[in-house]
């Protein structure tokens, strides 16, 4: 899998309060500054993308600040993908406890990830509309990025060193065989699509459905198996900063991440996600959607925004960029040495990939520390802390385990939610308020 680095050269991870307190105690203590530029070309206009560099966690206070990006690429019509960026980053937020510290807010924020993918997804197919759509949400606070993302619209992140990581993972059938596993355990079939005589073409796919995807949000009309439950990735980078390059499949179905990233070295924010586009287009045409988003995280005390690189290098890319020549020196893999120390400029927080939704909101013992015991993980209703007893929700019927100990605890809606992603049941006749 792309992205894949060496356990064995990677140093051992800190804890987050620790590299916190480095980050506050050093000369680390500004926060550092976020540029970014987006382009695109529509082929089925389906794509669309969230740019918030400027929220507060705290109304008011601005060292609560934070800066959320995104990108949806959607499939089967725009709705999935419009409802995602109007909805997501909301429903994330609801999940987090108010009034805990930077600190703890960090440590929530994976599992509030989930349960907001989750949340909007349920509600998104409670509209009975059929399109889907790929979610990948970026959250950065100082130099700490967390990544959430379901489907194929990957985050890359290219540090100072020149070194090329990947903070997502594809959720693409016909590449992840944890996922082909998990679908055909829970009920669905992956195969190709058949032609007249049983001849079998294209990449692999889901039935019902035909989705090539593993992971999505909507999507009401394919079995359950296909979940809203995000890969997150969260990382502190050194005082360097570093460049992300968020982008839908049409980018990387014609360049590699490395080569996206090399491209558009030393050029600004804005002008970088022009040229990455710029690559693409020229390497395959329009054959999809096209959408980029790049940021910057850099130093407040660094005056020149992107990576370095030399002026003859900027030269040639903006000439590039403005006559359609390209630069020679714009294109290149990196090696596998490279790329296994990596995390030499990052140092890792956490990740986690599993879509068994209770593994996910269940781990976190901040998260069952600081949350009302009987409140649904998921819809931040709250629940009558007895097993057997049932009440009326605003018009939907809730019950909670009867210890929160024994896992997260779910509505009556969203543990069908769940049950049904794991094969158990179907939620489709669910309705809930």
């Amino acid at each position: 899998m792309e992205g894949a680095s060496n356990e064995e050269m990677l140093p051992p991870a800190l804890p987050l309060a620790t590299l916190i307190g480095r980050e506050l105690r050093g000369g680390g203590s500004e926060r550092p500054l976020v540029r970014y530029g987006h382009s695109g070309f529509a082929k089925r206009g389906e794509d669309y993308f969230l740019v918030k560099p400027d929220c507060l966690r705290i109304p008011g206070d601005p060292s609560s600040s934070f800066s959320v990006f995104a990108v949806f690429d959607g499939h089967n019509g725009v709705s999935a993908a419009v409802f995602s960026k109007e909805h997501l980053l909301d429903d994330v937020m609801n999940a987090v406890p108010q009034g805990i510290s930077r600190e703890d807010w960090l440590q929530v924020l994976p599992r509030a990830l989930v349960a907001g993918f989750v949340k909007t997804d349920i509600d998104f197919q409670r509209k009975g509309e059929m399109s889907g759509t790929t979610a990948t949400l970026v959250v950065i606070d100082g130099f700490t990025v967390t990544v959430a993302s379901v489907g194929d619209s990957r985050c890359i992140l290219d540090t100072q060193g020149g070194v090329v990581s990947l903070l997502t993972v594809d959720h693409r059938l016909e590449e992840n065989v944890e996922e082909r596993e998990r679908v055909t355990a829970s009920g669905g079939e992956v195969s190709r699509l058949n032609l007249c005589g049983g001849q079998q073409v294209g990449p692999l796919r889901c039935w019902p459905g035909g989705l090539c995807l593993s992971r999505s949000i909507g999507d009401t009309d394919v079995g359950e198996f296909i979940v809203p439950i995000p890969h997150v990735k969260q990382v502190k980078l050194s005082s360097a900063g570093g460049r992300l390059i968020i982008a839908s499949d049409g980018i990387w179905d014609a360049v590699s991440s490395e080569i996206a990233a090399q491209a558009c070295r030393g050029l600004p924010a804005e002008l970088a996600a022009k040229l990455v586009v710029k690559q693409a287009l020229k390497t395959t045409g329009l054959k999809d959607d096209t959408t980029c988003v790049v940021v910057d995280i850099i130093p407040s005390d660094h005056c020149s925004t992107p990576p370095p690189s030399s002026p003859k290098q900027n030269q040639n890319k903006l000439r590039s960029l403005l006559f359609g020549r390209r630069s020679h020196s714009s294109v290149g893999k990196l090696g596998n040495k490279q790329k296994s120390a990596s995390f030499g400029f990052v140092e890792e927080l956490f990740e986690e990939g599993s879509a068994m939704l209770e593994e996910r909101l269940g781990r976190n013992s901040l998260s069952k520390a600081i949350l009302p015991p009987f409140r649904c993980a998921i819809c931040q209703v709250d629940q009558v802390p007895f097993e057997d007893l049932i009440t009326d929700n605003g018009g939907g019927y809730c019950s909670a385990p009867s210890t929160p100990s024994s896992g997260p605890c779910l509505c009556s809606v969203c543990r069908k939610k769940k049950d049904a992603m794991e094969g158990k049941r179907s939620s489709r006749s669910t309705t809930c308020t």
